[in-house]
């Protein structure tokens, strides 16, 4: 890793921690401020490790949608949800058609139909369709995920996990304490985790093949 590398990486822990710590503290500033640095700084830190494009615009989508998501504006959930689908997309594109394991994919989808059923009531009316939509979109992202490694499949439970949590704050089920704690902390680790994974599989293939 570049002297670079590690400058970008130690900004993004850095920023994640001001984020989360504002969270649980309840200082909005910090996390109006930390937020949208976030996934800039983890595309570049992925930039100077060769990162293949597809990882850098869908982490680029995770910036679209962290910003709108931000915001309080007439449409704005709708967009930032776009946006993330958009990464979604792209991490598909990335995964391309590596073998996953069958079984997996029974596992996931059992638990997509569970969740849209149970949330399904308690979603607004204008939400559901786009929810469920975008819920087979991120829930198939998870799944290709594991077909990099152990990480990178770590990775995709994780994003699948917290947007779970962010639809039953929307659908008015019980939460945990500090909910925007949890979902903040399980975004990150999961955007961190399939970006390092992605590197360190490329990396090893590269080693093969060499």
């Amino acid at each position: 890793m570049s002297r670079l590398g590690r400058a970008l990486l130690g900004a993004f822990l850095l920023a994640a921690l001001v984020d989360l710590g504002s969270l649980l503290a309840g200082a909005d500033a910090g996390h109006l401020a930390a937020k949208p640095l976030l996934m800039p700084l983890l595309a570049a830190y992925a930039g100077t490790r060769g990162a293949p494009k597809p990882l850098i615009a869908a982490l680029l989508c995770g910036w679209g949608g962290d910003v709108f998501l931000m915001s309080d504006a007439d449409g704005a959930f709708l967009v930032g949800m776009g946006c993330f689908a958009a990464g979604h997309l792209c991490y598909l594109v990335l995964f391309g058609r590596r073998r996953t394991s069958p079984l997996l994919g029974l596992v996931y989808a059992l638990a997509l139909g569970g969740t849209v059923v149970a949330l399904w009531p308690g979603l607004p009316a204008d939400l559901r369709v786009p929810v469920a939509g975008y819920s087979l979109l991120l829930t198939a992202m998870a799944y290709r995920s594991s077909a990099l490694g152990v990480m990178t499949g770590t990775g995709g439970a994780l994003f699948l996990l917290s947007d779970t949590l962010i639809a039953t704050g929307i659908a008015e089920w019980p939460q945990l304490p500090a909910p925007d704690f949890w979902v903040m902390l399980t975004y990150i680790a999961a955007q961190y985790l399939l970006t390092e994974g992605t590197l360190r599989t490329m990396y090893g293939e590269r080693r093969t093949t060499s």
